[in-house]
């Protein structure tokens, strides 16, 4: 029989976990061994429903055999084919079908292999549009307070999280505008909240100070995810799209936890009626089945770069598994699921029950926030006194032991399920929480 976890020290002793405190969890490990629907499995065997799609990513639930049939059929086909210099059908067979969801003119794809690098290889096209152009001065990068944007060195240098950045070395040609979250006024807010649009104009700030002939471009995700579901301030895309404009700055969404259906269209960017000139994805694509993701670029952006000799590289970036065909098998099969099931748009008949079910927590204890949008959620808690997400950290654990998966972003928790979720699967979410937040001191 296999080892119950914690037996064997040694086999939880090998796996350095990602975004883990290591030694709390291997002291009480959480092991998830099967998943079907809306459900996981421990390896207990106990019943959890995931409130999180996994990671953000499993927007159709768990376990569906057309994607597993595609993989299979996709492994005993063609398991791997080089992009460099070569090609297979499924990669132009997926650009264009993703081209076909795009935003106006966001037709361009270029394939990664996961939201990090979707943000590093976008950053790096800006660079490269600006020099095509006759601009190479313009390599500053804007990012974003509270901003989260992966673990590459880009990524880290515009997103906005503390750690990551006290910890590594960051890029030097990188400023951030001031986020939009206002607790005090816009707290308990459904859908985008009132107040903030003008924090946009913290642009023009930084215009003035460094020159917008030095400023490439602007990353921000559409609404902060990993930072704790933060919706944008009602006119605060739209404002920045103008101010983009009006100084000949790219602007890119990192659409990497938007993307797929999560807001009620295939991207955030179509649900607020703003177009980037770049939008990064990834999780959603595949159903995180395999890792992949995608850059949208526009039209503009790809025909300025791709010019030049015929013989010649015209974007020097990539790779190895860029566009892998198993990944692509992947991912026109969730494509499939997505269009026969009406997920890209079903967000919009279930919002209303979500935004309902969540705000019932308004008076649950230490509840100081909650925040909605499409079919994310967060509900924000006061840390405890001397110890900020130790409150966040519990009822993760508590959660799982009563049978639901949340994510714990220090004190904010927050939940986006798949997009197949049921209004009494809603209702048993937030009754578990409920229960759970009644027992938090």
């Amino acid at each position: 029989m296999p080892a119950t976890p914690g037996d064997n020290l040694a086999d939880l002793a090998a796996f350095w976990m990602p975004f883990t405190a290591n030694r709390q969890f291997k002291a009480d490990p959480r092991l998830l061994a099967s998943a079907k629907g809306m459900y996981y499995r421990t390896q207990e065997g106990a019943e959890v429903l995931d409130g999180t799609s996994g990671l953000w990513c499993v927007n159709l639930g768990h376990g569906r055999t057309e994607i597993a049939k595609a993989v299979h059929d996709q492994l005993l086909t063609l398991d791997f084919a080089p992009t460099f210099q070569m090609g297979h059908p499924l990669a132009f067979d997926l650009a264009t079908a993703l081209s076909e969801i795009a935003p106006p003119s966001l037709d361009r794809i270029f394939f990664t292999n996961s939201g990090s690098e979707s943000v590093d290889t976008a950053l790096k096209m800006a660079m490269a549009y600006h020099r095509a152009r006759g601009e190479g001065q313009r390599v500053r990068l804007i990012g974003r307070e509270k901003g989260y944007h992966g673990v590459g060195f880009g990524g880290i240098s515009v997103g906005g999280l503390v750690n990551n950045r006290r910890t590594f070395t960051t890029l030097p040609a990188v400023d951030h505008l001031v986020h939009t979250y206002d607790l005090a006024r816009n707290a308990f807010s459904r859908g985008l909240p009132d107040h903030g649009a003008d924090k946009a104009d913290e642009l023009e700030r930084l215009v003035a100070l460094h020159g917008a002939e030095t400023i490439a471009a602007v990353i921000v995700e559409p609404v902060a995810g990993s930072t704790g579901v933060l919706p944008p301030p009602k006119g605060y895309l739209e404002r920045l799209r103008a101010l983009c404009d009006q100084h000949g700055i790219l602007l890119i969404f990192d659409e990497v936890i938007t993307g797929f259906g999560r807001l009620g269209a295939p991207f955030a960017a179509q649900v607020f009626g703003v177009t980037p000139d770049i939008m990064t994805t990834a999780k959603g694509i595949t159903n995180g089945v395999l890792p992949m993701g995608a850059v949208f670029a526009h039209r503009k952006v790809h025909d300025t770069i791709v010019q030049g000799p015929e013989g010649a590289i015209e974007f020097f970036h990539g790779y190895t598994y860029s566009g892998h065909p198993v990944a692509c098998a992947a991912a026109l099969a969730s494509l499939d699921i997505y269009r026969a099931e009406g997920l890209f748009t079903r967000v919009n008949d279930i919002s209303p029950v979500w935004e309902a079910a969540l705000h019932s927590l308004g008076d649950a204890p230490h509840v100081i926030d909650i925040r909605n949008i499409g079919l994310m959620g967060a509900v924000e808690l006061a840390p405890r006194p001397g110890a900020p997400g130790a409150r966040g950290y519990e009822i993760l654990v508590k959660a799982l032991k009563a049978g639901l998966l949340v994510r714990a972003t220090g004190d904010t928790i927050a939940l986006s399920p798949p997009l197949v979720v049921s209004e009494p699967e809603i209702s048993k979410l937030v009754g578990i929480l409920a229960k759970v937040l009644s027992t938090i001191d």
